[in-house]
């Protein structure tokens, strides 16, 4: 019986080791080409590869020789020209998809992604994902196209990604980035800040520890509500940006973004759904899921991710309501008064 286990645990063993091989040496490989192609004084700007920015993009997994499969013992003095794979051989249906669109006539993959650098997009902030786009589209000019018919187009541009609207993705998500007051101004601007400057304000616990308390890496709607009241951040706050929840390469505008009610409507489902974006020192970002219906609790859980027709507070309605009542109580009984006295002012 003891036997028998070992023999299967030995087995267990060697299958996982045959698993691991792939890569691990996908991981020498990188780390041998990264020795020269990580250094400054090695290669040319142009063959340069920062290896902390490499190490965190899917591609890295794979390895060089992976793309490079040319490459020999002998390398460089061995082979005369790089070979590297195409995009399309890993990436046929996105590809299929972006050579059906007015933009394969202008740009290939690799002048908007770099291999060696690409990201997966839930390893990017929302505003990161607008870096590509404006290569060829200038903001301004952009803006000045879209205020023809969008309300504050300005706003839109600033704070949505290109593809939330320009991409076949049926729905979205929101993911809130911290951000950081410029300077002690009450007035002064809120930006993304670097991962350094949000490491020195949480200091040994980490960046997550300011809004995830209990360190279950997972965001409640009373820890939002103490990171927002709580007056040592007064410099911080949440900002949500609203990203497509699939990967699409059809950059087409379909007939609902058009449609206010597409993202100012009420409570749906979409807006149920957010994630917490923080950021690592390498520059990417690891999500967070933070519990349903935070953008639409205006007190306590994102105050500074307003959306006019969907944010809803129960407490702000009765609020107003008392409001309005208090400003009726006056005129109303002031004519009722004058109304059950009228007998004692006719002389």
């Amino acid at each position: 019986m003891n036997h028998s286990y070992d023999s299967k645990l030995l087995f267990a063993a060697f299958l996982g080791a045959l698993l691991l091989v792939p890569c691990a040496l996908a991981a020498m490989d990188s780390d041998y080409c990264l020795m020269c192609h990580g250094d400054a004084d090695m290669v040319n700007a142009e063959l340069l590869i920062v290896p902390t920015t490499f190490d965190t993009t899917a591609h890295a997994v794979l390895g060089c020789v992976v793309c490079h499969d040319t490459i020999g013992d002998d390398h460089p003095s061995g082979v005369s020209e790089l070979s590297r794979a195409t995009c399309l051989d890993c990436h046929d249906t996105l590809g299929q998809e972006y050579l059906m669109t007015d933009h394969a006539n202008y740009a290939i993959c690799g002048d908007c992604h770099n291999p060696h650098e690409a990201r997966a997009m839930k390893a990017m902030a929302g505003y990161d994902m607008n870096d590509k786009c404006i290569r060829c589209h200038d903001s301004q000019t952009m803006v000045d196209v879209h205020k023809v018919w969008l309300p504050q187009a300005d706003l839109h541009i600033a704070k949505l990604p290109c593809i939330t609207c320009h991409t076949g993705s049926e729905g979205y998500e929101i993911v809130l980035n911290i951000v950081v007051r410029q300077d002690d101004r009450f007035f002064s601007r809120f930006e993304l800040p670097e991962y350094q400057i949000l490491k020195e304000i949480s200091g040994d616990a980490g960046i997550l520890s300011l809004i995830d308390t209990n360190g279950d890496n997972f965001i409640a709607l009373t820890e939002l509500r103490r990171f927002n009241r709580n007056p040592a951040y007064r410099n911080l706050r949440l900002e949500g940006t609203l990203v497509p929840s699939d990967v699409s390469h059809d950059l087409k505008t379909l007939d609902n973004r058009y449609d206010c009610t597409f993202c100012h409507i009420s409570g749906p489902k979409s807006l149920q759904t957010s994630f917490l974006a923080i950021p690592n020192r390498d520059g990417g970002y690891q999500r967070v899921t933070v519990e349903q219906g935070a953008v639409l609790d205006a007190l306590y859980g994102t105050p500074d991710f307003y959306m006019v027709g969907t944010t809803r507070s129960a407490s702000m309605n009765i609020l107003g309501l008392l409001i309005i009542s208090a400003g009726l109580v006056m005129p109303i009984g002031h004519g009722l008064l004058r109304f059950l006295t009228r007998k004692n002012r006719q002389h």
